[in-house]
């Protein structure tokens, strides 16, 4: 694992929760959502209804953008990941598993489960100096 993925999958496993941004070419949408992650298939795997708007976006238009952030108002403590990607329903037994460890009360609701498949990353940590990116770009064989 190369040291920017590293760096960005340490700051991914230290948060739980994601800001969403869906849209089908006529309305977007925002949400937060509750994840865990699985670093060799630059997969997050998330919960939500198809009765949310997000979720019908993304059965028109699967791309998705998203962020993860340490809120702070110190300037030299800013930490955030930026994403973007496609989700879909999820089929992948190993990381419905991997969701329900890090969740498990969420098994009495069975939530419909959806992977997030990573293309893009950009870390910012200012506590390397002002506004310091890391960017990654998985390649997928």
């Amino acid at each position: 694992m190369s040291q920017e993925l590293k760096k960005i999958t340490t700051f991914i496993e230290k948060h739980h929760v994601m800001s969403l941004a869906t849209c089908n070419g006529k309305q977007v949408s925002a949400c937060s959502l509750f994840y865990a992650y699985d670093a060799e298939k630059f997969s997050f795997v998330v919960a939500s209804s198809e009765d949310t708007l997000h979720v019908k976006h993304i059965l028109q238009n699967p791309k998705i953008a998203g962020n993860i952030l340490l809120e702070t108002q110190e300037v030299g403590k800013i930490e955030g990941l930026q994403f973007q990607g496609e989700m879909q329903e999820l089929q992948e037994s190993s990381l419905k598993k991997l969701y329900f460890k890090h969740f498990p009360y969420a098994l009495a609701m069975m939530p419909k489960l959806w992977q997030i498949k990573v293309s893009y990353f950009k870390l910012t940590e200012n506590k390397l100096g002002f506004g310091k990116k890391t960017i990654y770009e998985p390649v997928f064989l």
